[in-house]
């Protein structure tokens, strides 16, 4: 019998809080704007799954700690999501 491993980013609270430390890292284009592309795909590198980011990326934007642009392309932080980091 085979047992599946734990994942990481089951949790969205821990795959949120890890969306938000990789988009720390990232560098803002303009305006704040950070490119959705520079941090999902860390977070996949690392493991996570697409539907754990989806669900991440949701938590972070339902909590009020990032914005996401209506066209999807790029998120901002909100002061709430930047505090952590300033």
């Amino acid at each position: 019998m085979k047992y599946a491993a734990d994942r990481p980013f089951a949790d969205p609270e821990k795959a949120a809080r890890r969306l938000l430390e990789i988009a720390s890292t990232v560098e803002p284009v303009q305006d704040g704007r950070l490119h959705i592309e520079k941090i999902n795909l860390p977070f996949l590198r690392e493991g996570g799954s697409p539907a754990e980011y989806k669900a991440g990326l949701d938590l972070a934007i339902a909590s009020g700690w990032l914005w996401l642009h209506e066209s999807g392309t790029y998120v901002k932080f909100t002061p709430a999501g930047a505090e952590p980091f300033a």
